[in-house]
């Protein structure tokens, strides 16, 4: 991609999304919805504009990596580890619920079982970067729905990366070892719990270091660098690397330091987080969603069947905790879209060859549905 193309995607980016967002929230509907819908709009499958470019790929990782650093830096490690248990439930049970839903709905329309573990893992992912995105525009971080779902979609990453291990492991082998699931999940636990009790052990000399210099904004490239280093050790590790740039921001969260790295991220997060939500947008193809096309009718029969048990999948999971602690809808809600995790676990099974065309475009529309319904159900819940 050449600059002059970098530079002209980058600013259709920007506008369309800042514009889109504004409008969004003109209409008291979260700012990520217009983001996530100025993506489709210049996207290939509508105007072409802006085209799923690696470079802009790369840039998009960097936005959600500095978005799960702000959220890191917005949550209380205190109150998160209070509702815990109460996230712990929600993620196993928003993983278990849809994994089953989807395993046993593609058996009853005919798939094979190993198709059918593929739809089933799909439907366990959750986007936590596009919760945290619509739990922020609403202002409410600070309330206990948000830190249980925040809390649940960082244990559901991890279960994540141990689900995803496992069907690798089935596509490339056909079997599952205990070895792969154990280590799977070693390195999204260890690392998280290792990254934080290390991360407060360096915390504190490294910003007396940064006291001593006397360079502009050093605090906060100090902070950034961090972050960005606690999200390349966890890829590193084997795990997400928005779960080390979230244990950077819980981490440097407990300084007192805190406010003026925040103000200081804000401007930057601005204006990187929405390329992330820009391309995911980009990559849906609302083509399929067209029912004049005859070729669209079984792509649409198996879409709307997925649908249904990846809505009620993750609605069930709000349902584990007890009614007095939170509002279960909302949590359930939350779980609910997801976005470029979804997408990443449909492609594994298209480039492994067992998903047909009809499938994978089926789970594309799952992805795209979940996405776009959790911003406005969110709000509308939540406003309540």
């Amino acid at each position: 991609m050449a600059f002059r193309e970098l530079l002209i995607a980058f600013i259709v980016i920007l506008i369309s999304a800042k514009t889109l967002g504004e409008l969004m929230e003109r209409i008291k509907q979260p700012a990520v919805l217009g983001e996530l819908l100025a993506g489709v709009l210049v996207g290939t499958s509508v105007l072409g504009w802006v085209k799923p470019e690696h470079t802009l790929e790369l840039l998009a990782e960097i936005g959600i990596v500095l978005l799960l650093f702000e959220i890191g830096l917005e949550t209380d490690l205190k109150e998160m580890l209070r509702v815990g248990r109460d996230s712990l439930m929600v993620a196993v049970a928003g993983v278990a619920v849809p994994f089953l839903l989807g395993y046993f709905a593609m058996i009853l329309m005919g798939g094979s079982n190993l198709v059918a573990v593929f739809v089933g893992a799909t439907l366990t992912a959750t986007s936590i970067g596009i919760t945290a995105k619509v739990l922020s525009d609403l202002r409410k971080l600070g309330t206990v729905e948000a830190k249980i779902i925040i809390g649940a979609a960082v244990a559901d990453d991890i279960l994540g990366l141990v689900i995803l291990a496992l069907v690798a492991s089935l596509a490339e082998a056909g079997t599952v070892s205990l070895t792969t699931i154990v280590a799977a999940l070693m390195k999204g636990v260890g690392f998280l719990v290792a990254a934080i009790l290390i991360g407060n052990l360096l915390v504190h000399p490294l910003i007396r270091i940064v006291d001593l210099m006397r360079g502009r904004g050093i605090l906060f490239l100090g902070a950034l660098i961090f972050a960005l280093t606690l999200a390349y050790l966890a890829d590193l590790a084997g795990s997400a690397f928005i779960i080390g740039a979230f244990a950077a921001g819980i981490t440097l969260a407990r300084t007192d330091r805190k406010k003026i790295i925040e103000e200081r991220l804000q401007p930057v997060v601005d204006v990187f987080a929405p390329i992330f939500f820009v391309m995911v947008g980009i990559q849906v193809n609302i083509s399929i969603l067209n029912p004049l096309n005859p070729t669209n009718i079984p792509i649409l029969i198996i879409a709307l069947v997925i649908t249904v048990m990846a809505v009620v999948g993750k609605l069930v999971s709000g349902y584990v905790i007890p009614k007095r602690r939170a509002n279960r809808l909302a949590i359930g809600i939350g779980m609910m879209p997801r976005g470029e995790v979804g997408l990443i676990f449909a492609q594994l099974g298209r480039a492994t060859g067992l998903f047909s065309h009809e499938i994978f475009s089926a789970l594309v529309v799952v992805v795209m549905v979940t996405t776009f319904l959790a911003p406005p159900l969110l709000k509308v819940v939540l406003g309540r």
